[in-house]
């Protein structure tokens, strides 16, 4: 008898897939899924973001230098005098604005009585502060502000950029600690500390770096709890703290110091990239001091430098600049028109180097009187007459360089005899 055939066994082919595979597609997030996992990740983020601003904002409560803006708390601040301090500390030292803000402030107490005043008032208010642009813009923003904001700074970033002097950095100081709004601000300080604790090695001047730094802090102020004083305390902690070469970084009394990429690596004072050493540029110039009148009532010839560049707007003696040598002094007597006599002739009073951030600036110093009735071609030169002792208001603004070259050539011509009443 022939073997009869078996039944074919039933086959379940949903059992027979790969594990793997059934396992994988049973735990695949659907879109609401997916939607709450990032959810899930953004709330980590932010809680993360929230404890290193409050650490950062409880250090710098006890830490904090005691600077007399710092009296009302930052985010309630006077605008103005948020403008007025920004502007200032642009590119200069602190210690020096300490000088300078209260006698700045005490002669234009509000954006009205600064919009009210003439340039060379303003100038003049500006004097050893250097930059003098900053002044000119400080006050073409208070015009600004009292013709299409009625006489208050505006609160809104585009408004607050759209003022002259002001950039991203200035608008975001003064939207935090003016108003207390979450706005970020990214200067060298802060580069700094944000790139070692992300452990980026970049170098802050690269424009994709700039962008991301930007976004982290706009990140983090948006966490805090007050946006103004995590603001200020950040920039305190790369002043103070988390200091750039060839200081060493004070990592053990840092209160970001466990969360810090740069530390866990050790790369700390590496980070970030140093920038390339900008080329110095070496100008020579002769200034010539022009003296007339009787002792103790003389007055000295200035004149006003172009509108742009090197103390743009500024008064100072006549000068003549190159980039080789410094001209003669018979070429800035030929400026003027003068043509003195052998017992009056220019005499070389001394020189001296003034250092700016891009230059050094080679000067010599010639002096010389001239009687009262002497012909000077003022009016072509942009030149006046000024009494040697008028340290009123309403003296032009000289430059520390340019006052430093008229002492200079007065000390020169009381060692020679030289009178101006000739």
């Amino acid at each position: 008898m022939k073997p009869s055939a078996a039944a074919k066994p039933t086959v379940n082919r949903k059992a027979t897939r790969p594990a793997a595979a059934s396992k994988a597609r049973r735990v695949k997030p659907n879109r609401t899924q997916r939607a709450q996992g990032s959810a899930d990740a953004g709330s980590h983020t932010r809680s993360a973001d929230r404890r290193l601003t409050d650490a950062l904002e409880a250090w710098f409560s006890q830490h904090a230098r005691a600077y007399p803006w710092r009296a009302v708390p930052a985010g309630k601040r006077n605008a103005y005098h948020c403008l007025v301090l920004e502007a200032m500390a642009q590119q200069t030292q602190l210690s020096r604005v300490l000088e300078r803000l209260p006698a700045f402030l005490g002669r234009f107490p509000t954006v009205e009585s600064l919009a009210r005043a003439s340039e060379d008032d303003v100038l003049s208010a500006w004097r050893g502060m250097g930059y003098y642009r900053r002044a000119r813009n400080l006050r073409n923003a208070a015009i600004l502000v009292c013709e299409q904001h009625a006489g208050a700074l505006p609160r809104d970033i585009e408004s607050l950029r759209a003022l002259p002097g002001v950039g991203r950095y200035t608008a975001g100081a003064i939207a935090s600690m003016a108003f207390g709004d979450a706005a970020p601000i990214v200067d060298g300080n802060v580069a700094r500390v944000l790139l070692r604790i992300e452990g980026r090695d970049a170098s802050p001047a690269d424009k994709a770096v700039q962008d991301g730094l930007w976004q982290s802090a706009a990140r983090l102020v948006t966490a805090a709890a007050n946006p103004g004083v995590f603001n200020e305390a950040l920039m305190e902690l790369g002043a103070t703290v988390c200091l750039p070469p060839p200081a060493s970084p004070k990592c053990d009394v840092c209160p970001w110091q466990d969360s810090c990429e740069a530390r866990r690596q050790g790369r700390q004072s590496e980070i970030p990239r140093p920038k390339p050493a900008a080329k110095r540029r070496v100008l020579h110039c002769a200034s010539l001091v022009v003296l007339s009148g009787k002792r103790g009532q003389e007055q000295v010839l200035l004149q006003k430098r172009p509108d742009k560049g090197l103390w743009a707007g500024l008064w100072a003696p006549p000068t003549l600049e190159d980039d080789r040598r410094a001209p003669g002094a018979s070429a800035l007597a030929a400026l003027l028109g003068i043509k003195p006599r052998d017992a009056n002739r220019p005499i070389l009073a001394g020189s001296f180097t003034f250092t700016t951030t891009h230059r050094d600036v080679r000067f010599k110093v010639y002096a010389m009187t001239v009687p009262a009735s002497t012909s000077i071609n003022t009016a072509a030169q942009r030149a006046v007459w000024r009494r040697l002792s008028d340290d009123s208001h309403a003296a032009p603004g000289v430059s520390n360089a340019h006052r430093r070259v008229i002492e200079i050539a007065q000390q020169a011509l009381a060692a020679t005899g030289r009178s101006t009443q000739a």
